[in-house]
């Protein structure tokens, strides 16, 4: 490939689009290796072949039919990782019913919001998880659930939601009032029912198929609509980066609701007729690495966090890795230094790095397994296939050269659907000739290789100098006490800003801010030296493991008594 001077580049288009809907492409899968391992369970002693996770997403299928439920309707799952999760994807696939993904962090004000902004007719949940008491939140909202007969519930506050259930155990006694039993909800579908073969041939991979809200750190969370052919593709694509095969057990611990779990894990797998691995319902380190040791699993996701925890957990080393082949580290920029620990230590030589937003179903870079090392720790890798990407001047919308910062933009067939009735966002997301403007701040170099060094709204300005928060935070993972760390702009009077870096030290280490600015001294410009730095135990993030930081502005804000016209 000739060297790039413009930062735009195209995706090969050799290998075609799949066509199909998720339940066809799911079938054929199905026909061809029935007998393989499709899901493994692990903290809930869970198996199946991939005829027997066909046989019951049909019956489940059958089943939400059997509520009335119609294709189009819109059905919530409020859980963390388990079999009902993947079973919901794929049933309600089969049978055109748009999937909510409803964030597990939620409480009953977001609740309330999601539900009705979509119009959820049923919503199927986990009873509770640690010090979340998700039934008592519904209860809360809807306090009519104590009289309601099952599937005949008619709050005032959520007036769309007829049907309620809640996923059980075997060990489970009692009912609930006013909700149903999940496997009670199973066990009236039928794995053969006529119905479900009929509507599977009225779709169309164009149709829309899950709704995923966004992080809504501004005003009210928007509703991003994908289809079949959106997350299908982009989890085929994901797979073929990583090389998948039906040899491949590829451990997913990261969450189900968002598209990490379901498109670039779930559908990743399905794609290449792989085997899911759920090691918890939740993240813990201990039982990732367990899981990963007890079930031969050639592969790992995760976010840099996670990766950070696993490398850091004392009984790392009692565990073997050997297995370990690929994987997906990504949700946020990945440090060097733990890119590099992760591919020396847990034998993930072929793991790559994946950029997108839930906006691109989600991913629009990737590098590969055998991308040279110092382009899989420093770059997000290269264009997807059948997508195209250019990199812009924020104000003059013009594709800047190769190697100067702009504004990441994507088109093609992964860019979702819209925003759930909101025509008005979804015009502010998407302009006229079809590129998704993600926000982000990004470079290209001369071989299509892309950088993410930050957002737009992180860029941080000091006396009119352009500091990218990422490239401090880079720097400073190289000293040997910094576990993590985060660097965020503050208000100041005489620059505009100023640089704030919060550390979280290795286990057992305690450092100084004198100690982190000595190490600054002569190694980078003075400007990018932090003037406030807090070490902190942990920073604030959202369920999928993206770093809040807003909040750590916010904090410091308040701390240091600042607003944006004053300082300490």
């Amino acid at each position: 490939m000739a060297a790039l001077t413009e930062s735009m580049a195209r995706g090969a288009t050799d290998v075609p689009l799949i066509e199909q809907t998720i339940g066809d492409f799911f079938d054929d899968m199905a026909a061809r290796q029935g007998d393989h391992e499709a899901l493994v369970s692990a903290h809930e002693s869970k198996r199946y072949s991939y005829i027997e996770l066909q046989r019951e997403a049909n019956r489940l299928a059958s089943a939400l039919l059997g509520l009335g439920l119609v294709p189009g309707d819109r059905v919530g799952i409020w859980s963390h990782n388990n079999a009902p999760w993947v079973l919901m994807q794929l049933a309600t696939a089969k049978v055109g019913i748009i999937l909510v993904n409803i964030n597990p962090a939620y409480r009953t004000s977001e609740l309330e919001y999601a539900l009705n902004k979509v119009a959820c007719k049923a919503l199927v949940t986990m009873k509770s998880f640690k010090t979340s008491d998700y039934v008592g939140m519904l209860r809360e909202l809807a306090p009519e659930l104590a009289d309601a007969k099952p599937g005949a519930l008619n709050a005032a506050r959520l007036p769309h939601l007829r049907t309620l259930a809640w996923i059980d155990t075997p060990a489970d006694s009692g009912e609930l009032p006013g909700l149903l039993r999940f496997s009670t909800l199973l066990d009236s579908g039928t794995p053969d029912d006529p119905q479900v073969a009929a509507i599977a041939k009225t779709l169309k991979a164009t149709d829309p198929i899950n709704i995923q809200f966004t992080s809504g750190t501004t005003g009210f969370p928007k509703g991003a609509t994908l289809t079949h052919r959106n997350i299908l593709n982009n989890g085929f694509f994901i797979g073929e980066c990583m090389k998948l095969s039906p040899v491949d057990r590829l451990c997913i611990p990261v969450p189900l609701y968002h598209c990490f779990g379901m498109v670039l894990g779930n559908l990743a797998c399905i794609t290449h007729g792989a085997t899911i691995v759920y090691p918890n319902d939740g993240f813990d380190p201990l039982t990732v690495m367990q899981t990963v040791q007890a079930e031969k699993c050639t592969g790992l996701h995760g976010v840099p966090t996670m990766f950070i925890a696993e490398l850091d957990h004392p009984r790392f080393r009692e565990f073997d890795f050997s297995t370990l082949r690929t994987g997906i580290m990504a949700g946020s920029p990945c440090p060097t230094e733990v890119m590099k620990r992760v591919v020396d230590q847990m034998h993930l030589r072929e793991i790559t790095i994946a950029y997108g937003m839930t906006e691109t179903s989600p991913v629009s870079c990737q590098s590969s397994t055998d991308t040279p090392l110092e382009k899989r720790v420093s770059t997000v890798g290269t264009v997807q296939p059948h997508l195209e990407i250019k990199i812009i001047d924020p104000v003059t919308g013009d594709i800047v050269p190769t190697g100067v910062s702009g504004e990441f933009c994507t088109r093609g067939y992964s860019v979702m659907h819209g925003y759930w009735e909101d025509e008005e966002k979804t015009r502010e997301a998407i302009d006229a000739e079809g590129w998704m403007h993600t926000g982000d701040l990004a470079t290209m170099d001369a071989e299509g290789y892309v950088n993410i060094v930050g957002r737009i709204k992180d860029l941080v300005i000091r006396g009119g100098e352009n500091i990218y928060p990422r490239e401090i935070e880079e720097f400073l993972y190289r000293h040997p006490k910094v576990q993590d760390v985060q660097v965020v702009g503050l208000p100041d009077k005489k620059y505009g800003e100023e640089l704030c870096a919060w550390i979280i030290p290795k286990p057992g280490q305690t450092a100084t801010a004198d100690e982190i600015r000595d190490f600054c001294k002569g190694q980078i410009a003075h400007y990018k030296v932090p003037r406030y730095i807090e070490f902190v135990a942990a920073f604030p993030m959202t369920v999928t493991g993206k770093i809040q930081k807003f909040k750590i502005r916010e904090a410091m804000k308040s701390q240091l008594g600042l607003d944006e016209d004053q300082t300490a």
